[in-house]
């Protein structure tokens, strides 16, 4: 019952300062949209229970119907050790929830006639047009040629045959990790991208899914393609456009006050401890712009991206993307034949959820969204944890959220 009032209570206080701030129109009670005040406060109890029991340090909720705020709530702690509550205004984040903007920032660059999703990577980047790919199941392993071109279809949706190096058994892997200085220490992304492609592939391109710094790549081609940084092209096309002031890739000093801090366990106690150096390092201006992960944001301001997907691309009168272009963001991408998950399937930069047609994607600090457009509905669920997978309070917000549909 405590955090059914608490939900209630933020919901009411901050109302008015959200309508203004996130172009959702009017106060409306759930009912009047098609969905159920009852589930929502339910679905908000569901993660505050998390918060409640020590699990996690905060929890920042966010439900648009219709273009109608239907539920907010936020609880507990931005930082723990400071006793600092958490509000509307805290900074995330957000790491691979950059993906799907990258996609977007990319997509815009489509619309204008600058390359074509089966165009070869190698015609804009033409360090891979001779990237081998690692033939793993022969004795010896061999190097060969790709039999296919990758192509920025490929990039968009994880099937070039990049990886992350995340699989200390796995040789190709092995070759990422080891590199020194470390990959993300390139000094930019065009360096990142040279030092990528003289890698081999894992796979051959459009074979196979693997989660993968593909998005890495898409931000270098945004860069290729329009002259200029990732940073200025995001802040020029969509982050301005859009209203999202509190995105970047780095946090200025007047906003270090509202960052939040990402924990981890202390398996010692059980307790939730600090990591500071994740939120350190974003302090200052980056030289590396990580479309993959090196995203912050506030839920008000990922809010607006996926709104504005919702909506065909379009947001308080501003255009960004044309309708036809979001339906291909939003829709199955994977080439014939490559099986994402039982059920799902991977549009351009997220994944799409056959059953309900939403889209959405997560972050490594445990940040979620999902949209689904036939439903007209998004639905955000953020805090700053480490693993992502240790617990599935997202999943259960997101189905209780689904379930309030009337």
């Amino acid at each position: 019952m405590k955090s059914i009032l608490r939900v209630l209570l933020y919901s009411l206080a901050y109302s008015m300062f959200l309508f203004s701030c996130t172009g959702y129109t009017g106060e409306i009670k759930p009912e009047k949209v098609g969905m159920s005040s009852d589930s929502l406060a339910a679905a908000a109890e569901i993660v505050d229970g998390y918060v409640d029991e020590g699990k996690l340090s905060c929890i920042s909720t966010l439900v648009i119907k219709d273009g109608k705020l239907v539920q907010r709530s936020v609880s507990g702690m931005a930082d723990i050790e400071k006793e600092m509550p958490l509000d509307e205004g805290h900074i995330f984040r957000i790491y691979s929830m950059s993906k799907p903007i990258t996609a977007a920032a990319l997509m815009i660059l489509y619309e204008e006639g600058k390359f074509q999703l089966d165009d070869a990577l190698y015609d804009y980047i033409p360090e891979f047009e001779h990237s081998m790919v690692y033939l793993a199941d022969t004795k010896p392993p061999v190097l060969i040629p790709q039999n296919r071109s990758m192509t920025i279809r490929h990039l968009l949706t994880h099937t070039a045959g990049f990886t992350y190096g995340w699989n200390p058994y796995n040789y190709v892997d092995s070759l990422y990790s080891a590199m020194q200085p470390p990959m993300w220490e390139s000094s930019s992304i065009a360096h990142f991208a040279e030092r990528i492609s003289a890698l081999p592939l894992k796979y051959q391109p459009g074979t196979t899914w693997e989660y993968s710094i593909s998005l890495d790549i898409c931000g270098y081609l945004v860069e290729v393609l329009s002259g200029m940084s990732l940073e200025e092209f995001l802040d020029t096309r969509l982050f301005t456009p859009l209203k999202m002031h509190d995105t970047g890739f780095w946090v200025p000093d007047s906003a270090h006050h509202r960052m939040t801090t990402i924990y981890q366990i202390n398996y010692d106690d059980n307790s939730l401890e600090a990591i500071p150096m994740l939120t350190e390092d974003i302090k200052n201006p980056v030289g590396l712009f990580s479309g993959g992960g090196g995203l912050v944001s506030s839920i008000e301001d990922y809010a607006r991206f996926a709104q504005m997907l919702v909506n065909g691309g379009i947001l308080d009168g501003e255009r960004v993307l044309k309708q036809s272009t979001v339906d291909m963001i939003l829709s199955n991408q994977l080439p014939e034949g490559v099986i994402y998950n039982k059920d799902e399937g991977f549009g351009l930069g997220g994944l799409v959820d056959f059953n309900t047609g939403g889209y959405g994607w997560a972050g490594m600090a445990s940040t979620f969204f999902m949209v689904y457009p036939d439903d007209k509905l998004v639905a955000l669920c953020f805090t700053q944890f480490i693993p992502l997978e240790k617990y599935n309070f997202a999943w259960e917000f997101l189905s209780k959220v689904r379930g309030a549909l009337l």
